[in-house]
């Protein structure tokens, strides 16, 4: 090849480059870039990353009597078709991957026969009332942290307490919503 055209190319390559940061220098002047006041994105799930912790804290939740007083049994039945995916429902219906729910409340915690319950779940104990369901359905892992429930719970109070307004027709002798 021609020294010429290595010239002309090497100068052509050069100028390009110069015309591009040119480019982008006067497109900096005419349309100035915003810079964030906090580096990195928000993302969907968090809060803004500048508001103040007095804006991030969540309204108090309603007491739960409250919610159970308004709670509605046939959406209950209708938000707990995903615990049907462990649990029987049927009354007499054996253990799945989880114990059977058939007259839970108001059951001793980790009492099913024949079902083999996590060692932080046996440590528990005491009984299924409704306070300790809505912990156990609001985030199961740490009501039990070794549990072997995969579900990740349910965020909004309404749905459980309409979850627990279903599973108290559960039962022969259905315990009582607390006062």
């Amino acid at each position: 090849m021609d020294h010429a055209y290595v010239n002309r190319f090497s100068l052509a390559a050069l100028g390009s480059v110069l015309f591009a940061m040119l480019l982008v220098a006067f497109s900096n002047l005419v349309i100035s870039p915003k810079i964030p006041a906090v580096p990195g994105y928000a993302l969907p799930t968090s809060g803004a990353a500048t508001a103040p912790a007095a804006e991030n804290k969540a309204p108090p939740e309603e007491p739960l009597p409250a919610l159970l007083a308004k709670a509605d049994a046939k959406k209950g039945e209708q938000d707990a078709k995903v615990c049907q995916t462990c649990h029987n429902f049927e009354k007499g219906a054996g253990p799945k991957i989880g114990p059977p729910l058939w007259g839970v409340v108001g059951r001793p915690i980790a009492s099913v026969p024949g079902f083999s319950y996590s060692d932080s779940l046996k440590g528990v104990g005491g009984d299924w009332t409704y306070e300790a369901v809505n912990k156990m359905i609001s985030n199961p892992k740490s009501e039990a942290s070794g549990t072997k429930m995969a579900f990740p719970g349910e965020k909004d109070p309404q749905k459980r307490a309409d979850i627990m307004a279903y599973l108290q027709t559960l039962s022969v002798s259905p315990v009582p919503f607390p006062k």
